[in-house]
């Protein structure tokens, strides 16, 4: 015989606030990142894996487009934010595109992507001249440079390792992307943005800073960050960097 058992409900486990994150099959790094942001009292994050080709170039991005949809309708329903967390595809789809494919299933919930995020990260420092990291080849990185430009932040110079294979990307050491945020600094630029979730840089990124004295911004950073205002969760100090402070 089985005993009924009486319960009450609450919250669930994201009671203060609950995110989604539409993450690359590809990818594996910003789940490692986000972990340590979000692993506060409250706090839900769940994530839903979207196709991705292993190759990085415009026309394998505009692919993404067709699975967003279906990829978001496999989050949890009552979301606060989510983010789809692709900074190229997120450019080549169109960020307005982006929200529009994720509230068709999720149509309460604010969507953002790291573009977007990085744009308002870079507003909110006041910065107007950037430096750009990125690791992917040159077609990928112009319409990045051109979106930037497009919301008066000017390019002052640009660095990438020119990998199309997203595999590579995940592998490229924090040593190495350190050496170019540096490198990128020496331009004389308000703040370096280091472009694509997928490459490593949380652990380098306080150094960073402070070896080239402005402000480091990210994809994984910023798209973390911008989640947390439009949830208007305070989150300062949450994760690395001076964007983290304001």
């Amino acid at each position: 015989m089985t005993h009924a058992l009486s319960y009450d409900t609450d919250g669930g486990a994201g009671s203060r606030a609950r995110f989604g994150l539409i993450v690359l099959s590809t990818d594996e790094t910003l789940e490692v990142e986000a972990r340590g942001v979000m692993a506060h009292d409250g706090i839900g994050l769940y994530h839903a894996r979207i196709p991705a080709h292993a190759l990085v170039t415009p026309e394998t991005l505009r692919e993404m487009e067709a699975h967003l949809p279906d990829t978001a309708g496999r989050l949890p329903a009552g979301l606060d934010a989510i983010g789809y967390a692709c900074t190229s595809a997120a450019t080549v789809i169109g960020p307005d595109r982006v929200a529009e494919l994720v509230q068709s299933r999720h149509p309460d919930a604010l969507v953002t992507n790291p573009i977007t995020a990085v744009i308002a990260a870079l507003q909110a420092l006041d910065a107007k001249r950037i430096a750009l990291v990125t690791p992917y080849v040159a077609e990928v990185n112009a319409p990045i440079r051109a979106k930037l430009v497009e919301a008066g932040i000017a390019c002052v110079d640009e660095r990438s390792f020119l990998q199309k294979e997203d595999w590579t990307v995940a592998r490229i050491s924090e040593a190495s992307t350190l050496d170019a945020l540096i490198a990128a600094g020496a331009a004389g630029a308000d703040a370096v943005f280091a472009s694509c979730t997928n490459l490593r840089s949380f652990n380098v990124l306080k150094k960073a800073e402070g070896l080239i004295g402005c402000p480091v911004v990210t994809s994984n950073q910023a798209l973390l960050w911008h989640m947390l205002k439009l949830a208007k969760v305070e989150a300062r100090g949450w994760g690395p960097g001076r964007l983290f402070d304001l």
